[in-house]
C-alpha cells in the first residue's frame, strides 16, 4: 500500500479531537466538503471506517483511535521540529498556549510574562482562564498551569512559584453567629463558600494537615464559585467561610473585615508548577517562556 500523505492524516486527526466536521474544517482552513472527501478517500486507501458519523455527532471508531494515538506523536514531531528551524533565526517568534487558573494567572504567571513579553514582541502568548483541571492535549494547549499535588504523572513540569499556604476566614458577622471553629470537621455546622472544580463540576475538598497527615474536609454553604477571589468577596460580604490563599486574604484580615480561623490546621503547599507533554522537541518560543516562568527561589 503506498504511504498515505501527511497532509490526510493531519485531516483525519483534526476531526478525530475537533469530533466535528465544521471545526475541524475551520481550524485547516478547508471547506467542510473537501474535508469530507478527504477523509473518504482515506477510508478508502486504508480500507477501514476511521470515523462513525450521525446527524449529531462525529466519533473515531476502534481502528480511528488506533490510529489517532499512532500518528499524533509523530505529526507533534514534525511540527515541533519545523518550528524549531526557528533557532536559525535571529529573532524568536512563535505562540504558546497557556491554560491556568485565573489566581494562577495573576500569582505565578503574568508578574514574569509581562516584562519577557516587553523583550520579545515576536513571541505570542494566548492564556485561557480555567479554574478546573484541564487535558492540554486533547484541548490543544502547549502547557497548563497546576499546583504541585494535582499535577498528572505522564506530564513534564517545572515549577514556576514558591509554595503556597490556604487559610480559611470569615467576616467578624459571621462569627457573631455562628461559633469559631477550633478544628476542620467543625466546619459542618457553619456556611461555607464552596469552591467549584470547572472541569469535574465538583466542590474542591478543603486541606489540612493534622499531626503531618493530610486531612480533607467537604463543606456546605449557600454559594459556590470557580475562582478563589469570588470566594473571597463572599467571605467579606459574610456568606460564610472561604479557602484562600494567604496572599488575597491579608489585605482584608489587616482592615478588619476577615478574621482567620484553624490556623494550626493550615500548612504550606506546594507551589504552581507548568506542566506540558513529553515532547521529543519544545519549540524554542516554548522553551524561552518556560526559562522565564522557572522559580529560582
Amino acid at each position: 500500500m503506498p504511504r498515505e500523505n501527511v497532509n490526510d492524516l493531519r485531516a483525519f486527526v483534526a476531526v478525530a479531537k475537533e469530533r466535528n466536521f465544521t471545526r475541524a474544517a475551520a481550524g485547516l482552513g478547508v471547506t467542510q466538503s473537501a474535508l469530507s472527501h478527504t477523509i473518504r478517500q482515506l477510508e478508502e486507501r486504508l480500507g477501514v471506517r476511521l470515523l462513525t458519523r450521525t446527524t449529531r455527532a462525529v466519533a473515531p471508531t476502534e481502528a480511528g483511535l488506533r490510529l489517532l494515538k499512532g500518528v499524533t506523536p509523530h505529526l507533534e514531531g514534525i511540527d515541533a521540529e519545523i518550528e524549531a528551524l526557528g533557532t536559525l533565526r535571529d529573532v524568536l517568534a512563535g505562540t504558546v498556549r497557556i491554560v491556568s487558573s485565573e489566581y494562577g494567572i495573576s500569582h505565578a504567571l503574568w508578574p514574569k510574562l509581562a516584562p519577557f513579553l516587553k523583550k520579545n514582541p515576536d513571541i505570542k502568548v494566548e492564556i485561557t482562564q480555567d479554574n478546573g483541571l484541564n487535558e492540554i492535549v486533547t484541548e490543544g494547549y502547549d502547557a497548563g498551569v497546576r499546583r504541585g499535588e494535582h499535577l498528572a504523572k505522564d506530564m513534564i513540569s517545572a515549577r514556576i512559584g514558591p509554595d503556597l499556604r490556604y487559610i480559611v476566614v470569615g467576616s467578624p458577622a459571621l462569627l457573631e453567629v455562628y461559633p469559631t471553629p477550633i478544628h476542620p470537621r467543625e466546619l459542618d455546622s457553619i456556611p461555607c463558600v464552596n469552591f467549584l472544580l470547572q472541569s469535574t463540576g465538583i466542590y474542591f475538598a478543603w486541606q489540612f494537615k493534622e499531626d503531618g497527615r493530610e486531612l480533607r474536609v467537604r463543606v456546605e454553604g449557600q454559594l459556590a464559585f470557580n475562582n478563589v477571589f469570588d470566594c473571597l468577596k463572599a467571605a467579606e460580604a459574610g456568606f460564610g467561610l472561604s479557602y484562600v490563599p494567604d496572599e488575597i486574604a491579608q489585605k482584608g484580615i489587616a482592615s478588619g473585615k476577615l478574621i482567620q480561623v484553624l490556623e494550626p490546621f493550615c500548612p504550606t503547599w506546594d507551589g504552581f508548577y507548568l506542566y506540558y507533554p513529553n515532547r521529543r522537541q519544545a519549540s524554542p518560543a516554548f522553551q524561552a517562556v518556560l526559562n522565564a516562568l522557572r522559580y529560582r527561589g
